[in-house]
This record gives C-alpha cells, sequence and structure tokens, in this order.
C-alpha cells in the first residue's frame, strides 16, 4: 500500500511541474530563442486586466510599427517603455531581458511551491522538497524585484 501511496504523490507532484513548464513555455520560447526574432520597443498606452496594449517601434527598419498587445504585470503602467519580441504570425510581444524571462517562468516557480508538500510530507523527502521550494520561491521573488 506504501507504494502506490509514493506512486501517486510522485505523479501528482510530476504532474504540477509538467503543467508548470508547459505554460511557462509559451511565453518563455520568445525570450530564450530570440535570435532571428523581430525585437523592437513597446509603448503602453492603455491596459485591461489581462494585457496591455502600446504603439510597437521596430530595432529593424524592415518592418513596420504596429500596435502590439502584451501580458499585463505589474510593471507595465501607461507611457512605459518595455523591450519586447514579437511571437511569429501575431501581434503579441513577450518582454525580454531578465525581467522578461523570469516573468515567462513564474508558472513553473508556482509549480515547485506547490509540488513542494506534495515530496516533503508525501514521499518523504524534505531535503529535496525544501529545494524545490526555495527555487520556486526564489524565481517568484527575483521576478517580482527584476520587473
Amino acid at each position: 500500500m506504501t507504494h502506490v501511496r509514493n506512486a501517486a504523490m510522485a505523479l501528482v507532484a510530476l504532474l504540477l511541474l509538467v503543467a508548470g513548464a508547459w505554460a511557462s513555455w509559451d511565453s518563455a520560447q520568445h525570450v530564450l530563442l530570440a535570435k532571428g526574432r523581430e525585437h523592437g520597443t513597446l509603448t503602453v498606452t492603455g491596459c485591461s486586466e489581462k494585457t496591455c496594449s502600446g504603439r510597437y517601434v521596430p530595432e529593424d527598419a524592415g518592418f513596420p510599427s504596429r500596435a502590439l498587445t502584451i501580458a499585463r504585470s505589474v510593471a507595465a503602467e501607461q507611457g512605459a517603455v518595455i523591450p519586447v519580441v514579437v511571437k511569429p504570425g501575431t501581434d503579441e510581444g513577450v518582454r525580454t531581458g531578465w525581467g522578461g524571462g523570469l516573468h515567462a517562468w513564474l508558472p513553473l516557480g508556482g509549480a515547485l511551491l506547490l509540488a513542494a508538500p506534495l515530496v516533503g510530507g508525501g514521499l518523504r523527502l524534505p531535503r529535496t522538497a525544501w529545494s524545490m521550494a526555495g527555487a520556486g520561491g526564489v524565481l517568484l521573488v527575483a521576478a517580482f524585484f527584476a520587473l
């Protein structure tokens, strides 16, 4: 019975981590693999509950200036100039630099924090759980200060 419980806890913890990495990769791939993508700056003109939009000015003169949206964060206020990379085939941008990279990996940080009690209490691996919780917490705090 203990092996079944351990397997179930490990499966749920693994599911949380995979879901966090999957959710993070949607934005993080554009920040980490930005070479060859369209770069520029976004001047925020307005924000809704989930997104901010504004005027995008590309670094390369071969691309047109246009309106672009970006996921809203506490650092995106009206008039802010944000360096972005454009998701290919869309009018959606992703913040670049340390702040953008850390912001993209926030779902993984949350998943690490959620999985830590399962690993510590359910699998009885307290050192691994503290390491996971520490890594998740550091990621969340670093993203907060980087933005």
